[in-house]
């Protein structure tokens, strides 16, 4: 282990959500519509423990006007976490964007869930249930890295029960408690509490959502979440950044190669550099790291990177191919593809504080929804957005300093709304003028 402190650098992440209520608060339901919006048209895996209670939101053939929620359905009636690591694995095999487990409770005190497993150890064992935990413990951490460590993003609905707290003869209702082991909510970036459709954010790690009470929490929410995660550095892009850079090495891609391991990065998506397909981050490495390896005379090298090499970049005995060869097979791919430092980089992305101000000024102008937003941003900044992230450092000053100077006014959301107004009346207009007068041009 390497006991050295490096600069922190915030990473672009995926969405780590829990949504927990009692039965009927409607959990299942923004859990789908969530997803929906987290997806961006990729697929969705949904894992249900509540006796395929999620279809009821599912399409009906032919019905098109009944509505419903594509995603595909995995029923699981016992619910042994060794199950959910299962279905974690099938849903990363399978390219699930979203990943959805209905419920999570049910691992915990289902039919075969951990304290059954723990009950079950402990009638057999010496210590009773006390020594069960022993195994049992690891079983859930190994659960909880699979979840953690998926792929995609992640939202998990867990029951609720009333919690009490006794003092003598008193006994007070101090709210709801998941039905979950002690503390499962620490593992969560986002945690929603669903009373009756309406959810309150109760945990965030992510300034901008937290307090938030939203009814019926949709793609609205996912655009926010996203738009934080999509804040930082993408993890996968850093390491392809080395690899199409100059000066790669057979060793330095070794090296990537145990870093993306570690990480769990190996199995995601990119596009390939020169030929723009889509790939896998390991094939990548293997690709770029085959085109520098050295002629070799049999000899492993002493210095071999902690976590192995993948079997196909070992050492093996003379090479079958030259170093002319090697050149030959690769190298033209790397030097096609210029080293980051190079590359035109554009404007200056939006930074995360900027984000944050954002939300919260529209919060203090009353612009509510996703769309209502992004037409005062495209209509301020003077063109077409459809995310808050397409936005350049300038153009979200541009943004904040009108939604600051707004907000001071004393009628802040009524001359915001008649600005908005006014500058889509002048686009109409201008688009208008336009139309005419490329009409007479083609007239004539």
């Amino acid at each position: 282990m390497n006991f050295t402190f490096t600069p922190a650098t915030r990473e672009t992440a995926r969405a780590r959500i829990g949504i927990q209520g009692p039965a009927g608060s409607g959990k299942t339901k923004s859990a789908l519509r969530m997803a929906e919006g987290l997806a961006q048209g990729g697929a969705i895996g949904l894992v249900d423990t509540e006796r395929r209670s999620a279809l009821k939101y599912a399409p009906v053939p032919g019905k098109p006007e009944l509505g419903g929620h594509v995603f595909g359905h995995m029923p699981m009636d016992t619910h042994d976490p060794r199950n959910l690591i299962k279905a974690v694995q099938a849903a990363e095999a399978a390219g699930v964007a979203v990943l959805i487990v209905d419920s999570w409770s049910h691992f915990w005190n289902g039919r075969g869930g951990l304290l059954s497993i723990v009950e079950e150890t402990g009638a057999k064992a010496r210590g009773g249930t006390f020594g069960a935990w022993k195994d049992a413990n690891p079983i859930e951490q190994d659960m909880l890295d699979a979840m953690l460590n998926f792929a995609g993003h992640l939202i998990v609905t867990m029951r609720t029960k009333n919690d009490y707290v006794i003092e003598g003869k008193t006994v007070t209702k101090v709210g709801t408690k998941a039905v979950q082991r002690e503390g499962a909510e620490y593992e969560l970036d986002v945690v929603m509490d669903m009373v009756q459709g309406t959810a309150t954010i109760t945990k965030t790690r992510y300034e901008p959502l937290e307090g938030m009470v939203i009814h019926h929490p949709g793609e609205d929410v996912a655009e926010a979440i996203l738009e934080q995660l999509g804040q930082g550095v993408d993890p996968v892009q850093v390491i392809v950044d080395e690899l199409t850079g100059e000066g790669l090495t057979y060793e330095r891609a070794l090296e990537l190669h145990a870093r993306a391991k570690a990480r769990n990065l190996l199995g995601f998506g990119h596009l390939h550099p020169v030929t723009g397909v889509t790939t896998t981050l390991e094939a990548l490495i293997r690709e770029y790291g085959q085109a520098v390896k050295p002629v070799t005379t049999g000899v492993t090298p002493p210095s071999v990177p902690a976590g192995g090499q993948p079997d196909d970049m070992e050492y093996t005995g003379p090479s079958a191919h030259s170093l002319a060869d090697a050149e030959s097979a690769a190298p033209a791919v790397r030097r096609a593809v210029p080293p980051a430092a190079q590359q035109d980089q554009g404007p200056a992305p939006v930074s995360a504080p900027q984000m944050r101000m954002m939300h919260a000024l529209f919060n203090q102008l009353d612009v509510k929804g996703r769309e209502n937003r992004l037409r005062a941003t495209s209509l301020i900044v003077g063109r077409p957005v459809s995310s808050a992230n397409e936005l350049t450092l300038d153009e979200a000053k541009t943004l904040l300093d009108t939604l600051s100077a707004y907000g001071e006014r004393d009628n802040a959301q009524d001359d915001f709304a008649a600005m908005v107004q006014g500058l889509e009346d002048d686009a109409r207009r201008t688009a208008a003028d336009e139309l005419y007068v490329a009409a007479k041009q083609s007239a004539a």
